[in-house]
């Protein structure tokens, strides 16, 4: 897994962060002025896990927010949690015949891909997926918008995606790839086994040659009268339409 400092801000990805990966937290920065039962108990937990708390204005959070609303709290995070793709090779193996893998080709908007992460977690997937280039990082605003998701799901970044998923198939994955004219519906097949669902970027969908490498297209049926699903809302009826397939197994 690869490291780098951040800040991370909002109460959700903060008490996130102290909770599952506490070593990783440097220091967490709280608003002075504000008093509610959240933000003390993100400041009590920090303390009780031995990590420097400090009051301070709501301009210095603003600071280091950004334009990400900051709810009162920020954390200095000395680990942002990605793993590399030599690494998928185990997650898979270790799934055991039931890897669910989501492949994100290029989502650029940082709150889309935090609402990814979201719902692949909510579903028990095994990893994400995405391209080192052309995606938005795991930055404070994925964080903040997964919901503590970022930090517990193995988010893979990869310097090659056609080349990541010729190695899934190596592994028995069957990639499937979300296209609006496919002409067979995602509830056709079987998502029970090792699949890897591939979703293309907000404004372009996928790029041909992730599209080659895909070992069949699909669709979300939509029988009302828009073109297109949001990425995020498609990652969500993908992923749990796999699980709702494999709970009936």
């Amino acid at each position: 897994m690869s490291k780098q400092n951040q800040w991370i801000v909002g109460v959700n990805a903060v008490a996130s962060s102290i909770e599952n990966d506490a070593d990783n937290v440097r220091e967490v920065l709280i608003d002075g002025g504000r008093k509610n039962a959240r933000l003390t108990g993100i400041e009590e937990d920090a303390r009780r896990k031995g990590i420097d708390v400090r009051r301070v204005t709501a301009q210095a959070l603003d600071g280091v927010g950004g334009a990400v609303r900051h709810q009162g709290v920020a954390a200095r995070y000395a680990a942002a949690r990605t793993w590399n793709e030599n690494e998928l090779q185990g997650l898979v193996e270790a799934a055991e015949g039931r890897a669910l893998v989501l492949v994100l080709d290029g989502v650029q908007d940082p709150h889309n891909l935090g609402a990814c992460l979201r719902s692949a977690a909510a579903a028990g997937a095994t990893a994400v997926v995405i391209p080192k280039d052309k995606s938005a990082p795991v930055n404070a605003t994925v964080r903040k918008t997964s919901a503590g998701a970022a930090d517990r799901l193995p988010v893979v970044v990869v310097t090659n995606l056609s080349r990541c998923l010729r190695d899934l198939q190596k592994l028995g994955v069957w990639i499937y790839g979300l296209a609006g004219e496919a002409g067979k519906p995602l509830y056709a097949i079987d998502l029970r086994g090792n699949i890897a669902l591939v979703l293309g970027s907000e404004a372009e969908g996928l790029r041909r040659l992730t599209r080659e490498h895909c070992d069949e297209l699909v669709n979300i049926p939509m029988p009302g009268d828009i073109e297109s699903l949001n990425v995020s809302v498609a990652a969500g009826v993908s992923l749990f339409e796999a699980v709702r397939q494999r709970q009936s197994q």
